[in-house]
């Protein structure tokens, strides 16, 4: 085992636990069922600066985290075994 295949695997750890605990910080959105049929919006001020709650900010997080690990794993499953052979 390389250096660089240990260092990816801790990165790859220390994602994950972080888009655990990222995911589980968020709140969950109620699935209203009356609402999607009938059409219904909240709009108010606060969905209209949702991009700067902390919910928003935590979604950001989740997806570049989760764009980060994907990443990273495509990179140790096709490019590193190449660069070990």
């Amino acid at each position: 085992m390389s250096i660089l295949e240990i260092i990816l695997g801790i990165v790859v750890l220390l994602i994950s636990v972080v888009l655990i605990v990222i995911c589980m910080a968020q709140e969950q959105k109620p699935q209203n069922a009356t609402a999607a049929l009938t059409g219904a919006s909240n709009d108010s001020f606060y969905d209209k600066n949702r991009g700067r709650t902390k919910e928003a900010r935590l979604k950001k997080i989740t997806f570049w985290c989760s764009l980060l690990f994907f990443a990273l794993i495509l990179f140790m499953d096709i490019v590193m075994p190449l660069l070990i052979d």
